[in-house]
């Protein structure tokens, strides 16, 4: 299908470009978030009727935006969940949770729209988030998921939690090995001549 933008849309083009675009994403998505117009000869005519006007709105609303993203940008959320020990959440860290902790943090300004998750989080980490306050006004925020406000704490310095801890478990991890043992027995010092005859039968 064939629209004309109304806003700049990533990957696809700004203001009064005309795109073709695929039918569900335009019907779907575009048109009724007032993104688009389907491009026909009376559409172009209200575009370049209005086209002043909506580029003054568009201009005000990236003002507005630029001074929200002064707030935003940077900013680093914490986010404590429960883990397995190889570091994966029991759940996902999606966008409502990331939201929820900016309205908690004084961010009111970004709305579940805004966050760009390109898939959930599901291990522990700092994460560099996108925001996007406006078609032309993106900005990145630290997700740092932890298991606790210490290791937060750690993680915002850099430190890698899951690999320090690996070390800890293999430095205190101490069995005897026994290279001739099949898997699963057990090591013993039993003579081999007990297993002997048992072998001749």
């Amino acid at each position: 299908m064939e629209i004309i933008l109304l806003e700049r849309i990533e990957k696809l083009g700004a203001i009064g470009d005309v795109v073709t675009v695929k039918d569900g994403y335009a019907r779907n998505f575009l048109l009724p978030n007032k993104k688009a117009l389907r491009s026909n000869a009376a559409n172009k005519k209200v575009f370049e009727a209005n086209r002043a006007k909506i580029e003054a709105d568009n201009a005000a609303r990236r003002s507005d935006a630029e001074k929200a993203a002064e707030g935003v940008n940077g900013k680093q959320i914490v986010l404590i969940r429960q883990s397995s020990n190889a570091g994966h959440l029991y759940g996902s860290v999606a966008v409502r949770d990331i939201v929820d902790a900016l309205h908690a943090d004084g961010v009111t300004n970004v709305s579940k729209a805004m966050v760009v998750l390109e898939r959930p989080i599901k291990t522990l980490g700092v994460f560099d988030v996108k925001v996007a306050l406006h078609p032309e006004v993106a900005v990145a925020i630290s997700v740092n998921v932890a298991r606790s406000p210490e290791e937060a704490e750690l993680q915002a310095q850099g430190v890698d939690v899951m690999a320090d801890l690996f070390e800890k478990d293999e430095s205190g991890f101490t069995e005897d090995y026994d290279p001739n043992a099949e898997p699963g027995e057990i090591a013993t010092e039993t003579e081999e001549t007990e297993e002997a005859p048992a072998a001749e039968a």
